[in-house]
This record gives C-alpha cells, sequence and structure tokens, in this order.
C-alpha cells in the first residue's frame, strides 16, 4: 500500500512538469530578485568582447567608394587606387580596428575592384556572389565542428551591401539589375547614388523615382529599415521613403562660415557633405551606423545566414521532418543519410566489381588473341626462315661443286703449265746449240779468210794454215 502510495505521489508530481511554451504562468515577486541588470551584463559583455562589421562596397571603379568609407568613418583607410586595367573582377578586403569611447569596432571593407571595366560583363556578379558564398560557408563548417570557438572566431559575413550607382540620369544599367538581382537573397541590399552632385536636383528627383520602379518591377529586394520597433519606427519609415540615396564623399574640410566642414569645392560653389539640403550623406550615415547597425547585423544571421545554411544542409540530405511529417532529429537524420550513403557504397563497389570482371575478361580475351595471332606469326617465320635455310645450304651445295670443278681445272691447268714449260725448256737448248754453231761458223768463216789474207800477204803454204783452221782456233 505504501509502495502504492508513493508511485501515485510521483506521479502527481510528473503531472505538474510542463513543457516550454505550454500554459506558462506569470508570478508576482515578493521582492527585488536582481536579474534586471541581464541587459546591463549583456552590454558589458558586447563591449568588452567588441564587434564586427562587414561592408561591401559594389560599383564601378571610379564612383568614389573608398572616399565615401573615409567620409563616413571620418578616418582616412589605406588602399591602393584602382586601375580601369583589371581583366577579370576581383575582390579586395582590408579589416581595420576602429576605436570609439569604450567600444571596439572591427570593421571590415570589401571592394570591388575592375566591376564593369571589362567589355563583356555578364558574368561579373559571379566573383561577388561567390565571395559571399565562401563567408557564409566558414560560418558553417566552423557551426559544424566539435569544439567551436565562435566567441572568438571573426566572422566575415557580409552585413551591409552599399551598391553605387552611376548618376546617368537616365535609368539602371543591365548590369546593376542583373547583380542587385543576384544579390539580394544573400546580402542586405542598400542602393545609393554616387556622385550626385553631377546631376541637378530635379534631374536626380526623377532618377531616384525611375531606379525604384526599376527596382520593383525587375522583383529586386532592397534593404528596408525596420519599423517593427517603435523607437525606431518613425524614422525609418521615413528613409524607407529616401531611398536610394544620393550621397556625396570628401575627406577635404573647408571653412564655411566660422566652421570647418567637409566640403567640395567647385568653381561654381561649394557642395557641403552634411548639409542635408546638399545630399544624403547624414541620412545614409544615420541609418547605416547609428540606429541600424544591429539589424543588419541580425538580418544577415537569421535571414540570409539561415537561407544559406538551410539550402546547404537540404543538399547534404538533413530535413526536419521525414515522409509522414513527423519530427526528424539530426541523429535520425544522420543514420538515414549514413545508410543511404553506405547503401550507394555498396552498389558502387558492386558496379565497380562487375565492371573490374567484365574488364578482366575482355582483356584476357584480347591477349589470347594476341597469343593466337603471335603463334601464327611465329609458325610463319618459322617456315620461312626454313625455307630461307634450305635455299642457303642449296646454294651452297652449289658454291661447294663449283668450287671442286674449279680447283680440279686448276690443277689441270697447272699440270699443263709444267709439261709446258718442259717441252719449252729442250726447245730452248736445241735453238740455244743451232745459235752457237751458227755463231762458230760465223767465226771459222772468219778466220779463214784472214789466213787467206795473211797467207797472201807473207807468202805461206796454204795447207798447213788450213790445217790449222780446220783444227780450230785455239779458243773454240
Amino acid at each position: 500500500m505504501e509502495a502504492e502510495a508513493n508511485s501515485g505521489s510521483l506521479e502527481d508530481s510528473w503531472a505538474f512538469i510542463q513543457r516550454p511554451g505550454e500554459g506558462c504562468r506569470t508570478v508576482p515577486l515578493a521582492g527585488h530578485v536582481g536579474f534586471d541588470s541581464l541587459p546591463d551584463q549583456l552590454v558589458n559583455k558586447s563591449v568588452s568582447e567588441g564587434f564586427c562589421f562587414n561592408i561591401l562596397c559594389v560599383g564601378e571603379t571610379g564612383l568614389g567608394k573608398s572616399t565615401l568609407m573615409d567620409t563616413l568613418f571620418n578616418t582616412k583607410f589605406e588602399g591602393e587606387p584602382a586601375t580601369h586595367t583589371q581583366p577579370g573582377v576581383q575582390l579586395r578586403s582590408n579589416t581595420y580596428d576602429l576605436q570609439e569611447s569604450n567600444v571596439g569596432l572591427k570593421l571590415t571593407i570589401v571592394s570591388t575592384v575592375g566591376f564593369g571595366d571589362q567589355i563583356n560583363k555578364e558574368d561579373s556578379y559571379k566573383p561577388i556572389v561567390e565571395f559571399i558564398d565562401a563567408q557564409f560557408e566558414a560560418y558553417l563548417q566552423e557551426e559544424l565542428k566539435i569544439r567551436r570557438v565562435l566567441h572568438t572566431y571573426h566572422d566575415s559575413r557580409i552585413h551591409a551591401c552599399l551598391y553605387f550607382i552611376a548618376p546617368t540620369g537616365h535609368s539602371l544599367k543591365s548590369l546593376d539589375l542583373v547583380t542587385m538581382k543576384k544579390l539580394d537573397s544573400k546580402v542586405n541590399i542598400i542602393p545609393i547614388i554616387a556622385k550626385s552632385d553631377a546631376i541637378s536636383k530635379s534631374e536626380l528627383t526623377k532618377f531616384k523615382i525611375k531606379i525604384t520602379s526599376e527596382l520593383v518591377s525587375n522583383g529586386v529586394q532592397i534593404y528596408q529599415f525596420p519599423t517593427d520597433d517603435e523607437s525606431v519606427a518613425e524614422i525609418n519609415g521615413t528613409m524607407n521613403a529616401h531611398l536610394p540615396f544620393a550621397v556625396i564623399g570628401s575627406t577635404e574640410e573647408l571653412k564655411i562660415g566660422n566652421k570647418m566642414m567637409k566640403a567640395r569645392q567647385y568653381p561654381w560653389g561649394t557642395v557641403q557633405v552634411e548639409n542635408e539640403a546638399h545630399c544624403d550623406f547624414v541620412k545614409l550615415r544615420e541609418m547605416l551606423i547609428r540606429v541600424n547597425m544591429e539589424d543588419l547585423r541580425e538580418q544577415t544571421h537569421s535571414r540570409h545566414y539561415e537561407l544559406y545554411r538551410r539550402c546547404k544542409l537540404e543538399e547534404m540530405g538533413f530535413k526536419d521532418t521525414d515522409p509522414d511529417s513527423k519530427p526528424f532529429s539530426l541523429q535520425e537524420t544522420y543514420e538515414a543519410k549514413r545508410n543511404e550513403f553506405l547503401g550507394e557504397l555498396q552498389k558502387k563497389e558492386e558496379e565497380m566489381r562487375q565492371m573490374f570482371v567484365q574488364r578482366v575478361k575482355e582483356k584476357e580475351a584480347e591477349l589470347k588473341e594476341a597469343e593466337k595471332e603471335l603463334h601464327e606469326k611465329f609458325d610463319r617465320l618459322k617456315k620461312l626462315h626454313q625455307d630461307e635455310k634450305k635455299k642457303l645450304e642449296d646454294k651452297k651445295k652449289s658454291l661447294d661443286d663449283e668450287v671442286n670443278a674449279f680447283k680440279q681445272r686448276k690443277t689441270a691447268a697447272e699440270l699443263l703449265q709444267s709439261q709446258g714449260s718442259q717441252a719449252g725448256g729442250s726447245q730452248t737448248l736445241k735453238r740455244d746449240k743451232e745459235k752457237k754453231n751458227s755463231y762458230c761458223f760465223t767465226v771459222n768463216s772468219a778466220v779463214c779468210r784472214m789466213l787467206h789474207e795473211t797467207q797472201v800477204l807473207f807468202g805461206l803454204p796454204v795447207d798447213a794454215l788450213f790445217l790449222r783452221n780446220r783444227a780450230g782456233p785455239p779458243f773454240l
């Protein structure tokens, strides 16, 4: 019984637990508690941590973007002047630490160098869109980390885009309309007419009306100053009617009356930057910095970044509800996505395996075909080699026969030559003997004549000389 009583009391106690937002009751306090100091605590913490604000200046080269930034923040930012010879649009980002009273501001100014200077301006907006998405992606990756350090992370998301419009006095350029249409879902666009002192007041009024109508007709959503806060609803509503702001920038101070004021000196007169009768610079500074800076930061986070984050997570497969419109937790989404990924991975693995097997079979068939061709080629070459070898052997045999026949002929020739040489030797001896006998006969004849002449001369007997002559001369 006691256990049942305890269980009943436990159920009764659980019955009093309410979910957040369901039937909350207002309970009066009996005295001062102290949580009314939370705003002060928040202010002190924010002041100690400092603030960041990022401005994107989009406009053609030479419209005074850098000069206007110097005028807005009453300082001289370092920067290199841009030229009109850029091959494409480049975004140049510079971060500065500013201090006013005890409030620190980390200001980042991003300028579009070379915007509108190309002959083909079709893709001029793409580098700007890619840059904005890159800042969103960097913040998203920081959020998705296991160990996040968002309190020290430098938020580089663009909070305000000042779009500089050339003071043509006619209408917006197609480049301006296309670019603003691509950017309106990613950033807070505040259109401004740069160098508004270049056209007259009547032309400026008509130009503003023309710009507003073109923006509305083309569906371009520009930033509207919030009117839901009663403290700023009136001034913001009034300022919304003055958009786009016609501004003039100048860092030069001239003495007007007894005061030094920022102004531009012309041959026909002086244009005062902070004179609302001359331009809307004061309105822009009031709305951008002094009244709605925090709303611009909040709109960037809650509207533009959330849109990017939602689209990105949906691309990754994360959803808030299942097909039955029931709540879908992140863990369930992760498990479902993981299972889907594993299934796709296995499917791709099976496809790759089958493709590998198919390619192996095809390769084996190719190799077999190549091997068959090689064997056929080898057989052909072998047969050709055998035929060539047989031909060479036959040729060698015929050459050997010719050599043997030549040797036989040579031997016969040598034998004939030797026999001829012997016969020639005997004939030569016979000829030599005949020549000798002929010589001897000639000499004997000569000697006989000489003897006859001697006999006649000396009166010797002829027979004795004849006998001596027949005996032959002593030297013969």
